[in-house]
């Protein structure tokens, strides 16, 4: 098995860097007009469009008392490069991807993570798995679930390139098996996820609104390149 994760691991290691890995802007569709939420679905009057982000806010006198998403229409892409700025004030939001809808506009699948705090931030996080890979790790997960775990940098000092209560650049690659997190430049966490039950290889982006204390959260400059 320790041989496997090598071989495993020496793959990933030159496939993260394939010439096809977008490193600008070019070829990247627009996912939101900055106007309103034309090709997005969600829970009524749970989105709105403000000062050009989408947003969504849960307060005293409106909480949110059970998480909701707000879905992309764009397609349910298997390999891509998404980019996109975000802002989170209070609480835990993420985007879903290669996800599954549920009802009441729920999902499932993979969730690049995000949360005003020092645990969740640049992890990629997955219903009923919890963490897949946190922040500052590299995983090389088997067919059978084993998984093999190294270091890509320091957790702590990985959150200090989040800027906190501002604005921060996110990016998510995806490609085969293999997905990357980056925030602000910085790798946050990679995993090879070979996993036979719990690997997800296509499906919905979607934003999420989280319950919990008052929170707000925004999103703007989304957009993507899906591979051909």
């Amino acid at each position: 098995m320790k041989s496997t994760f090598l071989i495993a691991a020496a793959a990933f290691a030159v496939l993260i860097v394939a010439p096809d890995l977008a490193t600008d802007d070019h070829d990247f569709a627009p996912m939101f007009n900055g106007k309103d939420l034309s090709g997005w679905e969600g829970k009524p009057g749970g989105w709105w469009v403000e000062e050009g982000a989408i947003t969504s806010e849960s307060t005293p006198e409106k909480p949110c008392v059970k998480h909701h998403y707000l879905y992309w229409r764009g397609g349910k892409p298997a390999d891509f490069v998404m980019r996109f700025k975000y802002r989170l004030v209070g609480g835990n939001s993420g985007v879903q991807f290669r996800s599954q809808e549920r009802p009441e506009f729920d999902t499932w699948g993979y969730q690049a993570d995000m949360e005003d705090g020092g645990q969740w931030t640049g992890c990629l996080f997955q219903h009923d798995r919890g963490g897949v890979v946190m922040r500052g790790k590299k995983a090389v997960i088997a067919e059978d679930g084993a998984r093999n775990e190294t270091a890509v940098g320091d957790p702590d000092e990985l959150q200090k390139a989040v800027k906190h209560n501002d604005w921060n650049d996110y990016e998510i690659v995806a490609e085969g098996s293999h997905v990357t997190l980056r925030i602000n430049g910085k790798l946050m966490c990679e995993v090879d996820d070979r996993d036979a039950k719990w690997a997800c290889k296509d499906g919905i982006i979607a934003l999420q609104m989280h319950p919990g204390p008052p929170m707000k959260v925004q999103f703007k400059d989304l957009r993507i390149k899906i591979a051909e």
